[in-house]
């Protein structure tokens, strides 16, 4: 079995990897390049790495590292899927120094619940008091201007 290891380094991250996963996923599909590479660079990013060096898996977190996280863009490489990655990214992710002591992380998933479950998430006890400016296709009408 290979060995795998989880880093926060930004400098061992592998963008095509990353880029060419998450712009066909069912949340970002289409999302251009210097979108994500923005993105990635305004957040505090976790790569899963198989022998040291091979990116396989991701998260992002969107953070003020005070008071507040969103976990976004978690994914593990389909031919490494079934081995407990996903657990261990978020575990590294709710456990890291700089992500203790929040008032809240969130996060929005459609196939996933009791993944994050196992680590303390729960769906919105009163989802009233959210609210958010939802653009679901705007990466795909970007372009098609």
């Amino acid at each position: 079995m290979p060995a795998y290891t989880i880093s926060n380094d930004p400098t061992r991250l592998n963008f095509d990897v990353i880029y060419n996963f998450i712009s066909g996923s069912y949340w970002a599909k289409g999302i251009p390049r210097e979108t994500m590479a923005r993105a990635i660079d305004n957040s505090l990013c976790f790569g899963v790495y198989c022998e040291a060096t091979e990116l396989v898996g991701f998260a992002r977190v969107i953070t003020d590292k005070a008071t507040f996280a969103y976990l976004a863009d978690v994914f593990i490489l389909e031919q490494h899927r079934g081995q407990g990655l996903s657990k261990q990214l978020v575990d590294a992710v709710v456990n890291h120094p700089e992500l203790q002591g929040l008032r809240r992380i969130m996060l929005a998933t459609k196939d996933a619940h009791g993944l994050y479950a196992q680590f303390g998430f729960a769906a919105v006890e009163d989802p009233s008091i959210l609210m958010q400016i939802c653009h679901p296709d705007i990466y795909l009408n970007q372009q098609s201007r």
